[in-house]
Formats: structure tokens, C-alpha cells, sequence
């Protein structure tokens, strides 16, 4: 992880990230105008296991805190258990009626 670069790539809906010129992990996401849904992390088979999954996560939560005017609904299942794991940014969370 030397050079990582994070991007939002809006017109195909996802978070990219890339360690040098690979693409290493991508974070899709459906956005309504109040909420982002992340409903995809997934890593390249031959970069997972450094942990790039959880970059591209928190980059990405990173990002939508900092614009403020979204709550994140994490549909994929490794963006709940990051959530899990970051209790304290659960205030992002979107909560269901």
C-alpha cells in the first residue's frame, strides 16, 4: 500500500481504489439524494488480503461525512460488520422506521 488513490467514480456509482496503476478494490453504491446505500466492497482476487476493503470503506464513509448530507445504508454485509467495528461512526448510520 504505497501509493493508494481514492476517487468517487459517479457515473458507475462506486468508490475506486487503486495502489499504484491497479485497481485494487471498488465500492458501489446507490445514492437517492439523502442516503447512500454501499451495496458492494469488493477487492481484485489477487490484491485481497492487505486490506484494501476497509480502505475503500473508510475512505469512502471518510467522503460522505465530510459532505454531511447523507446517512449510509450499509446493504453489504462487510460494510455492516466495518460498521461494527467503528462504532463510533455510527452516527452516519441511516435509521430504518
Amino acid at each position: 500500500m504505497t501509493d493508494l488513490r481514492f476517487a468517487d467514480d459517479r457515473d458507475a456509482s462506486r468508490y475506486t481504489l487503486h495502489d499504484g496503476d491497479d485497481l485494487v478494490s471498488v465500492l458501489d453504491y446507490r445514492d437517492d439524494g439523502r442516503t447512500m446505500a454501499l451495496t458492494r466492497a469488493f477487492t481484485i482476487p489477487t490484491f485481497r488480503g492487505h486490506g484494501y476493503a476497509a480502505v475503500v470503506v473508510e475512505r469512502a464513509v471518510d467522503a460522505i461525512a465530510q459532505a454531511g448530507d447523507r446517512e449510509i445504508l450499509p446493504v453489504c454485509w462487510y460494510v455492516g460488520e466495518w460498521f461494527e467495528a467503528h462504532p463510533e461512526r455510527a452516527n452516519l448510520l441511516h435509521a430504518r422506521s
